[in-house]
């Protein structure tokens, strides 16, 4: 998810766990936590491939974030002992230490920072994997990458009732007791949404694959994530041997309603270069979804869940013709951004399936 997302969901956390003893400071060390995982994308990982591939993997996993809580949480134990809120009024001077002993022994303490620790970092991990892109979670037990893409990478509905319950936290003058219910019913809200869009992806994909079926379509890779900005409107892809389907379906459609749109895909290209690491881990990240095309003497894997046809947000240099043979290529990684005035034809989709959403002209290179 975004960063704005994330920060939002730690805060939320932080404070349900930690409100009662650190008040609003618990937002801020919340919405930190909350952000933490995603400085990976920092870390030089060797290349564009290995980048793109290693996101989201040791950073996310909840078996690290369960090994490093117990060390976060002595470290903010021993740094705020004997400074924790035993009132409503909100922060209050340094409490003694005798006060503190009585009411906070250090191990009941402790285990209450774990579960802050790990509750605000495996959160960030499990929203992200409601996403398409691929989460870790298991790692390194596993490096499958979990994508369940119930959410669409923004989703305003998921964030806003987080911001605005965090304003009254952060900014009402309420009772804890007031602001911490407040805060809870902004992570019901968000969570009833999730919830939502779970059921939502079910409806779409059994209309799928009944218009599927009726085309005669048999796809050797599928998955449906929702348009930007909603779960009322959802982009899928299908792929077979030598093509691919993106496919648009409104909650609203019937599942003769459902929009196909078929591209060819040049996998052929591959042969000569399958066996290579970097394309053996394109083809596994991608699940299988994937298109191939020739831009030039350059051969291009393109992941299809992200983005849409013309604008894919990960191409890959995997290849290169030189006097008639592929060659590895040198694996740039270039990004195609949709117009956003497009998303007023996606609006209008949710509503009328009549309404076209196929590129308005060919953005394939010619051979």
């Amino acid at each position: 998810m975004d960063s704005l997302t994330q920060i939002a969901l730690g805060g939320a956390v932080g404070y349900a766990v930690m409100g009662k003893q650190l008040g609003r400071k618990a937002v801020l060390y919340g919405a930190a936590l909350g952000t933490l995982p995603d400085l990976d994308v920092f870390l030089p990982y060797g290349g564009e491939v290995q980048a793109f591939t290693y996101h989201r993997g040791f950073s996310h996993s909840f078996i690290v974030h369960l090994l490093l809580s117990p060390l976060f949480a002595w470290l903010f134990h021993h740094f705020y002992q004997g400074r924790y809120l035993f009132n409503d009024s909100g922060p209050t001077p340094k409490q003694n230490t005798a006060e503190y002993a009585s009411q906070y022994s250090n191990k009941s303490m402790i285990l209450r920072w774990s579960c802050f620790v790990f509750l605000t970092l495996s959160t960030h991990a499990l929203i992200d994997s409601f996403t398409v892109y691929g989460t870790q979670l298991m790692w390194p037990l596993t490096e499958y990458p979990v994508g369940i893409s119930n959410l669409f990478i923004i989703d305003p509905l998921y964030t806003l009732p987080l911001l605005i319950t965090l304003g009254f936290v952060l900014f009402a003058k309420l009772p804890s007791k007031r602001t911490i219910s407040v805060n809870l019913l902004g992570l019901v809200l968000s969570s009833l949404y999730v919830a939502w869009s779970l059921a939502a992806k079910v409806a779409i994909d059994n209309k799928i694959e009944i218009a599927l079926k009726d085309k005669n379509i048999q796809a050797s890779a599928y998955e449906s994530t929702p348009a930007p900005l909603t779960t009322l409107l959802w982009r899928a892809v299908a792929v077979t041997d030598d093509a691919y389907y993106e496919i648009y379906a409104s909650v609203f459609d019937s599942s003769e309603e459902v929009s196909f749109y078929a591209y060819p895909s040049k996998t052929s290209l591959l042969n000569s270069i399958e066996n290579e690491w970097e394309v053996e881990r394109l083809q596994w990240f991608t699940k299988g979804l994937y298109s191939v095309s020739q831009n030039g003497d350059d051969v291009v894997l393109s992941d299809l869940r992200m983005g849409a046809e013309c604008f894919y947000v990960f191409n890959f240099n995997v290849g290169r013709i030189e006097e008639g043979k592929v060659e590895l290529g040198d694996m740039q990684k270039t990004t195609k951004r949709p117009d956003p005035s497009a998303l007023g034809r996606l609006w209008d989709r949710i509503w009328d399936p009549a309404v076209s959403l196929a590129p308005e002209q060919d953005c394939r290179k010619a051979d």
